[in-house]
């Protein structure tokens, strides 16, 4: 334990505590997982998808990136989808965004160094379609707050146009689309009501 002693105590006292209330937790948890639900989130370290939904490991599948993009010509995040939907079978997929989202602020504000950039301009193209609504806001706050919750919109309209979910819905699979937003502030998760199954798809 030469690096980061510390982790690897905390790990230990957490392996341990576990065993003492559950003697059977990881013997169950290295079995095949068969979790309900994907969670596509941001890599900000002040979100833990498990622990602010209440689930235990084994129970949430996860891809977290900068912002929380959804991206259709993205590789990594089509191999989660690819993954979660045909062989895992989840019935739910949660676009999950944050307010204070600092990728998000760097895209409203302008360009940064690369590789970052590119990977922001997919916020970039929302920030654009909706210019008026940003611009009619009454301070920056407000705006930045309203690009997360947009760019949680933009990633839910993605992955219902995605062949992966497409083809779920088409061979009758009973898999809905979530759109959250979390607040740091108070812990909270807003449903932001944008959430899509293939019988509201055809309904639009």
């Amino acid at each position: 334990m030469r690096f980061l002693p510390q982790l690897l105590a905390n790990n230990r006292a957490w392996a341990g505590a576990r065993t003492e209330r559950d003697p059977r937790f990881f013997e169950r948890l290295s079995g095949q997982q068969s979790p309900e639900y994907l969670w596509i989130g941001c890599a900000d370290s002040r979100v833990p998808a498990n622990e602010i939904v209440g689930l235990d490991p084994g129970e949430l599948f996860v891809h977290r990136n900068v912002a929380n993009v959804v991206a259709g010509d993205d590789i990594n995040s089509g191999s989660v989808l690819q993954y979660a939907i045909g062989v895992l079978k989840v019935k739910h997929i949660i676009v999950c965004g944050h307010y204070g989202c600092g990728g998000v602020q760097a895209a409203l504000k302008g360009s940064v160094p690369p590789p970052l950039d590119s990977w922001l301009e997919h916020i970039r193209v929302v920030r654009d379609e909706h210019a008026g609504e940003l611009a009619a806001l009454p301070n920056d706050d407000a705006r930045w707050r309203r690009l997360c919750e947009l760019n949680v919109t933009a990633g839910v309209r993605t992955l219902s146009s995605l062949t992966w979910v497409a083809d779920a819905w088409k061979a009758g699979r009973q898999l809905i689309l979530h759109g959250w937003i979390y607040d740091l502030r108070d812990g909270l998760l807003r449903d932001l009501d944008v959430s899509l199954g293939a019988q509201r798809l055809e309904g639009h």
